[in-house]
């Protein structure tokens, strides 16, 4: 009988936890190595192990927002309308987003270092690169991409590409986050706000093209 892990998925989600916990409390300065160990009751060791630094760390939130994401999509229902699925996709962004804002900033808003660009680190678990971020992104990012293409099936999209129109989804959803993140204009109902701005994104999808066209302005 092989000899148990000694920090397993269990360890390294509590980690995660308490390492997010820090962050949305104090800001990323705030977090290390020795205070998730102590939040969570174990030993520097088994962050070390699990992630190979306070870098790698930050890394593997960076996939867990990406993974919490892809698991809202495949949450959502699938109806008959694709229109009304992508803006319910939106508003499961937004609570991903208000859920989880220190997420939210490393995920989205944060460029991964340089060093991490061409893959794992030597002496460094393969979890600690920029690759375990982009996997996860890609995979959220998939499920996206197959919700903007019921719009294409359907017509909806104009002469958008289905690549083009996740995009500009995706611009929309991460502007109004980090807006009503920041606090402006506490008093506006934002889920009535994210609604419509993307109800009226997802009808415009199939006609702002046309304008472009008649102004002279596609490039």
């Amino acid at each position: 009988m092989g000899r148990p892990r000694e920090h397993d998925e269990y360890t390294a989600a509590a980690l995660l936890a308490a390492a997010e916990r820090t962050i949305q409390a104090s800001g990323p300065a705030a977090l290390s190595v020795r205070g998730v160990a102590t939040d969570t009751g174990t030993t520097t060791r088994a962050v070390y192990s699990l992630f190979g630094s306070k870098d790698g760390l930050i890394t593997a939130l960076g996939a867990h927002g990406f993974d919490l994401l892809r698991e809202g999509l495949e949450a959502l229902p699938v109806t008959n309308d694709p229109g009304v699925d992508l803006i319910e996709a939106a508003l499961m962004f937004r609570r991903f987003a208000r859920d989880h804002p220190a997420l939210f900033a490393i995920s989205m808003q944060r460029k991964p270092p340089d060093a991490f660009a061409s893959g794992p680190q030597p002496g460094m678990p393969s979890r600690d690169s920029s690759l375990q971020v982009r996997a996860a992104a890609n995979a959220a990012l998939d499920l996206l991409k197959e919700r903007v293409a019921r719009l294409a099936q359907t017509q909806s999209l104009g002469d958008r590409t289905v690549n083009e129109a996740t995009l500009q989804f995706h611009a929309l959803c991460e502007g109004l986050a980090a807006v009503e993140l920041r606090g402006i204009n506490p008093s506006h109902d934002w889920a009535r706000v994210w609604r419509q701005a993307f109800t009226a994104l997802v009808a415009g999808f199939a006609t702002a093209t046309k304008a472009e066209h008649r102004t002279g302005t596609l490039a």
